[in-house]
């Protein structure tokens, strides 16, 4: 089957828009040009590649296309720069998590760039669910807790995020004055980072808890922290967000035990010397970082 690159080009970038207007204007050409590719890709592969919606999204067919679409453009890249060709700064989508990206991610970042002209263009999503952008060919690579690889990836363990129970001291006193009771952790307020954030019921329910207990949502990581520290809620902190609180007083400490989230580093099983860059960055960053033991 003869897949022309301009074609995929064209679905990968209406993917990206989120519509067939605007990829035009990226592309450079009229929308019913757009529309005439993707219809030529549908007829040679049999299959709908695009759902039509707001934006539009690929269909389990389109995921696979465009996934070629981004690889292929990774390996010209690659091949350009080895023949010492001028060539336009290389996109590089990768998805992490938000705690991640806040203690220990974004060196990597800065030491590709010190080595290579590329952007990024970074997705943040709960480390339970960033395999799924690699899945579906949204990014080449991510911080994930999924340790077997996706299909067509390779993966490799960065080490293991270490959470631990925190609280403002004048919400313990409030809602737990007897420890960690059922009772206690069914009716303290707790902080979530967002709908998807199991790890303080993962706590809670390790501790005894059968029923999950009311909760604030805060999907901003420094102010997740704040919130617990002014005493909105109590929540799983990291290394670095509560030391100094402990050590004022201010905050306490509601168990020895915490929660570790091992995070694998998943990526293309392709042989391309910017993706290894990439690798090479995230697993030193990842080694440096006192947020992973």
């Amino acid at each position: 089957m003869d897949l022309p690159l301009d074609q995929l080009r064209t679905l990968a970038a209406v993917v990206d828009a989120g519509t067939l207007e605007r990829a035009a204007v990226q592309l450079g050409v009229t929308p019913s040009a757009v529309s005439q590719r993707i219809r030529a890709v549908e007829q040679r592969v049999g299959r709908v590649v695009l759902q039509r919606t707001k934006p539009v999204r690929a269909t389990e067919a389109g995921e696979a296309l465009v996934r070629l679409a981004r690889q292929l453009a990774l390996l010209e890249h690659d091949a350009r720069i080895a023949l010492g060709d001028d060539s336009p700064a290389q996109r590089v989508p990768l998805a992490v998590n938000a705690d991640s990206l806040i203690t220990w991610f974004l060196p990597a970042l800065t030491a590709v760039t010190a080595e290579r002209d590329v952007t990024f263009d970074i997705h943040r999503e709960d480390q339970e669910r960033t395999a799924q952008l690699l899945e579906a060919g949204t990014v080449m690579g991510a911080v994930t807790s999924q340790r077997a690889p996706v299909a067509g990836c390779v993966a490799s363990p960065l080490g293991r995020m270490r959470y631990v129970p925190i609280a403002a001291r004048a919400f313990a006193a409030r809602w737990f004055p007897d420890g960690l009771s059922r009772a206690a952790l069914e009716a303290a307020p707790i902080v979530d980072f967002d709908r998807h954030d199991t790890l303080q019921s993962r706590f809670a329910h390790r501790h005894g808890a059968r029923a999950d207990a009311p909760r604030h949502v805060i999907s901003a990581s420094a102010e997740f922290a704040e919130a617990v520290r002014m005493g909105l809620g109590w929540g799983m902190l990291l290394p670095g967000q509560f030391e100094a609180g402990l050590a004022d007083a201010s905050l306490v400490q509601l168990a020895d035990d915490g929660v570790e989230v091992p995070l694998w580093w998943q990526r293309w099983n392709l042989s391309s010397p910017l993706l290894d860059l990439v690798t090479d960055a995230v697993q030193a960053a990842a080694r440096s970082s006192r947020a992973l033991a």
